[in-house]
């Protein structure tokens, strides 16, 4: 009966128990114009092989061969097979929050393992087993601050990504929390003179990406020296963590949030992802979410327990540290598998290949005529470089090239019309990045063509 639809003596049975005559009171609040009056317009009814048949070709069709030149916080990294044959397991795809420790150790023990690598690459003593996903954790990174502070006011830099940023205003929005903002620099970095100057004695938290939203790398000690000065905690924003595995880990910094999507999760229409949150130990008793503790049973077998859980769910209320329930433990067993599968040095090789294709597309792009790198700091797999000329008809012409080009930062930061933020990770082939620099090549031609006649007119 799984793929049976209710009978019509069952559909009546249901209306009839709550107070409805036809399914189409169901839908009285949507308007009557914007209602579907007639079927589909889909084939049927198929026999099962038609219908597989059918599928087999529609997917044909779609097959998408573009290359994508996306990041901004959704990396495309390759993932290995082995990762799905694991987590789709029944043991870890079906299991849910693990209240019953002593019949759940191996999810227990693969949040320990999440747990250990997260405080590995961040240089962090203790990491927490997962969050909802990067956006929630900066804003969990912040409310962590505030509590340990007793402060209410939080400076964000203007490189954190914009939806972070978002999603901070709106938690804070209703509790009073005065929340400002830090300009980046020419090299695009964080402005630390006007990060002097906005930091005060009532600041919980000072908010910085890195590599931030335009791809340049912070200076993680300059900064913290100016945010510990007035005794508000820095924390460390990172939605490319594959970065720590070739720049040195924010050290400085007293909390380090962010995304481990990164990690051998996919780029799945926005989900679901791992957010993740590590701190100091003297931190610890105000951290969100799970933290999993490995521990000895009275004969000495090793075990693995829940530590600390100050949720909601656990009754605790308005103590709570937190009030989102999600752990994403399966995304977290994903990017576990991933990071072990690659292990230290593979994650340091895949690092390098990310920075040294960003750094040819970087540098063959600087070459195009009209074209520039406004920021000189370094950069890891994504940089910003201004198109020679609208950026909207330069992306309409990789398109044809079956390549998307970038994303237009217009949308978040006006000063910066026809610049694209360009992201290059290990799948891109250098066969691709030359198709790319080509069509740039092209589109500079007639630009330069018509400045150069502009000028002979004038």
């Amino acid at each position: 009966m799984r793929y049976l639809p209710s009978s019509d003596s069952d559909r009546a049975a249901m209306l009839d128990a709550i107070g409805k005559k036809a399914v189409g009171e169901l839908f009285e609040q949507i308007p009557a114009g914007l209602r579907l009056r007639d079927r589909l317009n889909v084939p049927g009814p198929l026999s099962e092989p038609e219908l597989l048949e059918y599928f087999e070709q529609a997917s044909v069709e779609s097959a998408c061969d573009y290359v994508s030149l996306l990041g901004a916080g959704a990396y495309a990294h390759y993932r290995p097979v082995v990762i799905d044959a694991l987590i789709l397991r029944g043991e870890f795809l079906t299991s849910y929050t693990p209240y019953q420790a002593e019949i759940s150790q191996g999810n227990l023990q693969a949040m320990f393992e999440f747990q250990t690598l997260i405080a590995q690459l961040t240089g962090m003593d203790v990491a927490n087993s997962s969050l909802y996903d990067g956006s929630t954790a900066a804003n969990e990174a912040v409310l962590m601050a505030m509590r340990l502070t007793r402060r209410n006011r939080v400076v964000v830099a203007r490189t954190l990504h914009p939806e972070y940023r978002q999603v901070i205003e709106t938690y804070l929005q209703h509790q009073g929390v005065e929340i400002a903002e830090t300009p980046y620099a020419s090299t695009g970095q964080i402005d630390l003179a006007a990060l002097e100057s906005v930091v005060n004695d009532q600041t919980a938290a000072v908010v910085v990406q890195s590599p931030n939203f335009f791809g340049t790398l912070e200076s993680w000690a300059k900064i913290a020296e100016v945010v510990h000065k007035r005794g508000a905690l820095l924390v460390s924003a990172v939605t490319e963590p594959l970065s720590l595995a070739l720049v040195k880990p924010p050290i400085e910094a007293d909390i380090v949030c962010g995304e481990a999507q990164s990690f051998g999760v996919p780029v799945a229409y926005g989900g679901p992802y791992v957010g993740f949150l590590a701190t100091k130990e003297q931190f610890v008793r105000q951290m969100p979410g799970r933290l999993v503790g490995q521990t000895r049973d009275s004969e000495g077998r090793r075990g693995y327990c829940l530590t600390l859980a100050t949720r909601e769910q656990h009754i605790r209320r308005e103590k709570a540290t937190s009030n989102i329930c999600t752990s994403q433990s399966l995304m977290a067993l994903n990017a576990t598998i991933y990071m072990c599968l690659l292990g230290k040095s593979g994650l340091r090789a895949l690092a390098e290949q990310n920075l040294s294709k960003a750094c040819y597309a970087a540098d063959e792009l600087g070459k195009v005529p009209g074209a520039s790198l406004p920021f000189a700091a370094s950069h890891f797999n994504e940089f910003v470089v201004k198109a020679p000329g609208d950026c909207g008809e330069l992306l309409a012409a990789l398109r044809e090239e079956k390549v998307i080009g970038g994303l237009p930062l217009e949308r978040f930061y006006p000063e910066l019309k026809d610049h694209l933020l360009v992201c290059v990770t290990e799948i891109v082939s250098r066969r691709a990045l030359d198709r790319m620099i080509e069509v740039w090549h092209r589109f500079s031609r007639p630009v330069a063509e018509s400045i150069a006649d502009a000028a002979a007119v004038g």
